[in-house]
């Protein structure tokens, strides 16, 4: 059943477009700097992240494993990975966990990518054993655990029970021996959900917000009954602007839909460490090939590397030190908050 839910989820998101619901980053906007004072070459996009460099502040986010397609597509989003320096994450591995045989869909990002950022992934509702299991599997750097509620009830195979899960979190934080990733799947933490998770000992937030893949919509497809609330969920530029605003120490990777290097810019300048893609890129490798999406991920990269030069930003601190004006819906949700939009724009 996992195989056959796999698959499905590969073709149908790949033919389903994102939303219905915007991520919320059409209602933000950075200010053109006409006297820069850099060159090109000036500008570093390097950054920490678990404990190792990354070139660019990018992860190729969780998708997939545990079949022979899974294991074509993790193999050639890793080379890219190893290639440009960006982290990646698998999809679940609880597959792979019960049926040992399917391990090298997972295994072939490591082995692409030995000195690489990996990330392990697994529900928040799976064991202690399994969370360790996923880590030891591909010599992980981080564990992320996804919390995907309104899927699994959308999901006519899903779980139904969730009493009990922070504990549940708690006692994976503790156990495992890499830093655990608290990681939404397109419908956005809340403010009070971060400070619930932070109080379990989650500092590394990815906040998967809405306006991408819509697993709602995926799982409609698949014979769910829960099409009518496909807009469930907080658009990414919203959970990103509710999750920074906490004031907890944390280091937050903004997901959601995210598509261009213009929004990656004004995720980072809104406080993300981060910026997590994965829709999009399955979507150009499967439709296009490797060799396509190689040249889409180098002209991105060029891009987001422009829009610094264009803030007047050599680095990811000073980008985010640059006004970024909120308008539009994300900025009445924020003040409806009490968060103070003002803040980003007076800086």
């Amino acid at each position: 059943m996992r195989d056959q839910r796999k698959t499905d989820h590969i073709h149908i998101a790949v033919k389903t477009p994102d939303g219905p619901c915007s991520n919320g980053l059409q209602d933000m906007f950075l200010i053109n700097q006409s006297v820069p004072e850099l060159d090109l070459e000036d500008i570093d996009l390097t950054c920490d992240f678990l404990g190792k460099n990354l070139e660019y502040p990018l992860i190729i986010n969780a998708i997939t494993g545990g079949n022979e397609q899974a294991y074509r597509i993790n193999q050639g989003l890793s080379l890219l990975a190893a290639k440009y320096g960006l982290a990646m994450a698998v999809g679940s591995q609880t597959i792979a966990i019960r049926d040992p045989g399917l391990r090298d869909s997972f295994r072939v990002v490591r082995d692409n990518n030995p000195e690489g950022i990996i990330m392990a992934n697994v529900s928040a509702n799976s064991t202690v054993e399994e969370a360790l299991a996923a880590v030891d599997m591909i010599d992980a750097d981080g564990l992320q655990l996804h919390f995907n509620i309104p899927q699994e009830l959308a999901m006519t195979e899903g779980d139904r029970r969730f009493r009990g899960l922070l504990e549940n979190v708690q006692n994976i934080a503790s156990a495992c021996r890499v830093p655990v990733i608290a990681k939404e799947v397109g419908f956005g933490f809340s403010r009070e959900s971060v400070f619930i998770l932070s109080g379990a000992g989650i500092k590394t937030f990815d906040i998967g917000g809405s306006g991408g893949s819509n697993f709602i919509a995926i799982e409609a497809q698949r014979g769910g009954n829960f099409s009518d609330v496909n807009e469930w969920g907080i658009p990414t530029a919203i959970s990103l602007g509710e999750t920074v605003s906490t004031g907890l120490d944390l280091q937050v990777i903004a997901s959601g839909g995210i598509r261009t290097a213009l929004e990656t810019a004004k995720c980072i300048a809104m406080g993300a460490d981060l910026v997590g893609m994965a829709g999009t890129l399955l979507k150009i490798l499967l439709q296009n090939g490797l060799h396509s999406l190689d040249e889409w991920l180098d002209k991105f990269l060029f891009k987001l590397k422009a829009i610094l030069l264009m803030t007047g930003s050599k680095n990811i601190d000073e980008l985010q030190k640059c006004p970024l004006i909120i308008t539009g819906n994300t900025a009445a949700w924020l003040k409806a908050r009490g968060i103070d939009v003002s803040k980003w724009s007076l800086r």
